[in-house]
């Protein structure tokens, strides 16, 4: 076997395992959306991935395990993406809009991990607590100091950045937390992406020109 043959073999392998990971989270995040921790057993999540049990224990060796490492996916993206203070543009208006925006599509794209979350913290947040205190909370206050220093400047009202934070993440999460509820009350069998975009209109309108805003665009 030549020496190039040789070296993509561990690469392959390390890919190949990398995807099989993600298909078993991605089962594992439905299945604890639909049915909560209690309510699902392995041998679902390892039918809706589509492997053995036994071939899933060798990645995950227990459903507290996978639990953890779903819920751990869901809020590292979050931390990763949603940040306030990385967000694109150099006013409060535009960096607002852009964190509002993009916690809506990830609503959109991730609604069972956001139904997964939401079931943990309503059930105490006993698997969560570590990584809120140690990953959400340092991003949290870091973009609470941002906002902190727009209403020293004048830029927004003096508001709560802490209840502001809150009013974003849960008018955000609604859509994909209580989607079912939406969709009925919107006579729809789903929301589209129609429907995301108009919320995102209306929150990014109410949210910004509530903080005083002046030069949000129409």
């Amino acid at each position: 076997m030549s020496q190039s043959a040789s070296e993509h073999k561990p690469h392959r392998r390390s890919a190949n395992r990398r995807a099989l990971e993600q298909k078993i989270l991605g089962a594992a995040e439905i299945t604890f959306a639909e049915h909560g921790f209690n309510g699902t057993s392995l041998e679902v999540i390892a039918e809706q991935a589509g492997i053995s049990k036994q071939n899933m224990l060798y990645y995950f060796p227990s459903k507290e395990s996978l639990y953890q490492h779903v819920l751990k996916s869901v809020l590292d993206l979050w931390i990763e993406k949603m940040a306030l203070m990385e967000q694109d543009g150099d006013t409060p208006a535009v960096m607002l809009e852009n964190y509002i925006r993009g916690k809506l599509e990830l609503s959109r794209k991730r609604p069972y991990g956001s139904k997964v979350f939401a079931n943990e913290v309503i059930s105490g947040a006993a698997h969560l607590k570590f990584y809120i205190e140690n990953d959400l909370l340092p991003q949290l206050e870091a973009d609470m100091e941002l906002v902190r220093s727009w209403i020293d400047d004048g830029k927004i009202d003096p508001i709560d950045p802490e209840h502001l934070f809150f009013t974003i993440w849960a008018s955000t999460q609604t859509y994909a937390d209580f989607s079912s509820q939406i969709s009925l009350a919107l006579g729809k069998s789903s929301l589209d992406e129609e429907d995301f975009r108009r919320a995102g209109d209306f929150l990014t309108h109410v949210l910004i020109k509530g903080l005083g805003i002046r030069e949000y665009r129409e």
